[in-house]
């Protein structure tokens, strides 16, 4: 397969990219087509659409050096623990790296005579390979009855962010609303449980630091 298209957003380090497509709507990126897939007659009638669907490639996600695919993996969010199967789970390490996010379709327009998709609530890296575009079709995509397995004891993991430097406000206010919405989603290894360990989340060219304390997330320093 070839890609069509690349991502274009702040996440410079795959460290704190949401685990999941949607969770944070303030995230902005764009999709950059290139090449002879740049065409404004292939985006044709998606403007209509709200949303869309993104097959991508997991391109940071490498395999150890001489091993193959694993049957099992261990979830973050349930401990790092506890082993399920690859196809249980949405971990970028797979047989075939392939990614699938559903984001909303804010804008398209066309720059420097490439088409490109402004979109909100992507889970990927700046510069990750895009391969396919598909339109969010409700009627067929939404299963309101669908059962949620283990992850509904994983969904609400919420941290309140405290800042009492006022050190986010550093970043520029376009920045700010995305940010806080990042560190609340609490961007450590589940597994994770250290109240004297300073973590760093690199977003829109800012280094942020934090330590977390319970369900209290302080932001200690912003570079």
């Amino acid at each position: 397969m070839t890609p069509i298209a690349y991502v274009r957003n702040d996440f410079t380090s795959k460290f704190g990219i949401p685990r999941q497509s949607g969770m944070i709507p303030e995230l902005k990126s764009e999709i950059v087509f290139h090449g002879d897939y740049s065409r404004p007659e292939a985006v044709r009638g998606l403007e209509e659409f709200t949303h869309i669907w993104v097959l991508w490639e997991f391109s940071e996600a490498k395999k150890p050096e001489g091993k193959g695919w694993s049957a099992t993996v261990r979830p973050p969010r349930l401990g790092g623990n506890r082993r399920v199967g690859v196809f249980a789970t949405r971990s970028p390490f797979r047989p075939n790296p392939i990614g699938l996010s559903c984001v909303k379709l804010e804008h398209i327009r066309i720059e420097d005579g490439k088409v490109v998709l402004e979109v909100s609530g992507a889970d990927m890296l700046d510069g990750t390979p895009v391969y396919d575009i598909k339109p969010y079709i409700p009627f067929a995509d939404c299963r309101p009855e669908a059962s949620e397995g283990y992850t509904a004891q994983t969904r609400q993991h919420l941290l309140t962010v405290s800042d009492p430097g006022h050190l986010l406000e550093r970043l520029p206010e376009a920045k700010r609303a995305a940010a806080g919405a990042l560190l609340e989603q609490d961007p450590r290894p589940g597994y994770s449980d250290d109240a004297a360990r300073i973590y760093g989340v690199m977003y829109a060219g800012y280094d942020i630091r934090f330590r977390v304390n319970g369900t209290e997330l302080i932001v200690c320093e912003v570079i």
